[in-house]
């Protein structure tokens, strides 16, 4: 699976990332993103692959009230469960947009924010440059990334339990979200868009799961592995999700309990 399809998220995939994983991987770093958002000049703020508005809901909550939020998506399948998750009243917009050609002219934001997207852009530094051709003089990107699959085992597990499924041509989606997370070049890459004064640090927590079943019902049905599946054929989905949560419970124990999570925080400036 490319870069390309791989940030396919449409059909019956928005609603199961949104119950499955938001809860399990994806909220506490919401919460992380939108205190670091808060702390930085943010009158007009841009999200990028802003997915099914986890970390839209925890910006709107965090910024000023006088602030103006962007909501954007490559999908608008994923836009359309974000949006419910806000009254008409909060000043809040939702647009699909390609990160890559964002529809929006020059200088128009203080802040551009992007949770765990960054990964799935087919060019990065096109997309950076797109970012900093967006902020105003000033303004900041801040982003984040996972970590390798070895510091967050939930993802090795998911592509070991594939590959056994699938030895002859086992799924590749996991590869992706995980495969871009050294620093190195992430802060190379920012640097050739035109970026400075770049920072980034490591994140890591203890997740308590309560339900096995339903994160691994989400690491199946709630990306676009769903699909890798169905073209293989010769097992269910639902056989796929019985051989996850063994493997899940086997490795972290019976629910509640814990799963290590990593991830790197980045923040850039356009200072020109």
């Amino acid at each position: 699976m490319d870069v390309v399809q791989a940030s396919k998220f449409t059909g019956s995939i928005p609603h199961h990332y949104d119950e499955g994983l938001g809860p399990h991987i994806f909220i506490d770093y919401a919460m992380d993103m939108a205190k670091r958002a808060a702390l930085l000049p943010n009158a007009n703020t841009l999200e990028l692959a802003a997915g099914t508005g986890i970390v839209s809901r925890q910006l709107r909550d965090a910024l000023p009230p006088s602030s103006q939020l962007t909501v954007t998506d490559l999908n608008p399948p994923m836009l359309e469960i974000a949006q419910a998750k806000f009254n008409p009243s909060e000043k809040v917009e939702f647009q699909p947009a390609d990160a890559m050609a964002l529809p929006f002219d020059e200088a128009s934001f203080d802040l551009v924010t992007c949770q765990f997207g960054v990964m799935f852009f087919p060019d990065k530094v096109e997309a950076f440059k797109q970012a900093k051709r967006v902020l105003k003089p000033g303004g900041s990107m801040l982003f984040n990334v996972w970590s390798e699959l070895e510091a967050n085992p939930f993802s090795q597990i998911a592509q070991r339990v594939t590959q056994d499924v699938f030895p002859d041509d086992p799924p590749t989606f996991y590869k992706i979200p995980f495969g871009y997370h050294d620093a190195e070049l992430i802060v190379n890459d920012l640097s050739k868009a035109g970026f400075r004064d770049i920072h980034h640090e490591i994140v890591r927590l203890d997740k308590i799961v309560s339900d096995w079943a339903l994160f691994a019902s989400g690491l199946v049905f709630g990306n676009p592995m769903i699909e890798e599946i169905r073209q293989r054929g010769g097992i269910s989905p639902e056989a796929v999700i019985e051989k996850f949560t063994a493997a899940l419970r086997d490795r972290f124990g019976l629910e509640p309990s814990s799963m290590p999570l990593e991830a790197k925080v980045f923040s850039a400036k356009k200072l020109d």
